[in-house]
């Protein structure tokens, strides 16, 4: 099964997935195949001994039901297009089992499947 592989600790919300994506789909204005969602700053106080500092800003893109992995490009042998956009080179494209090895423990990671 394909997937997308997301390291969110790295995204930077630059939104330029979302921005190929509606280009390669030609989706119109407010339309999705990748959204870039944003929760922060989040402030946190634990005593479990986090250092550094004490907010968190998390963008994570995640996937619509336009999201068709790029069937067209793929097929090609081409990535899909906000995995080739990607300027913080946070996203991946393969095969599940392929993905979860990339996945190293210490960064934040989410494993995404083509919406039905």
């Amino acid at each position: 099964m394909k997937t997308l592989l997301v390291n969110y600790e790295y995204c930077t919300g630059c939104h330029s997935c979302e921005l190929a994506c509606r280009n390669e789909r030609g989706l119109g204005k407010g339309e999705y195949g990748i959204m870039v969602t944003e929760a922060g700053p989040i402030e946190f106080r634990t005593d479990i001994g986090l250092t550094g500092e004490p907010y968190d800003w998390v963008f994570n893109p995640v996937l619509t039901r336009a999201c068709n992995f790029c069937e067209e490009r793929v097929a090609a042998g081409k990535l899909p297009s906000c995995v080739q956009a990607c300027q913080a080179w946070c996203l991946y494209f393969g095969e599940a089992e392929e993905m979860v090895k990339k996945i190293d423990g210490k960064t934040r990671w989410a494993l995404l499947s083509k919406p039905e």
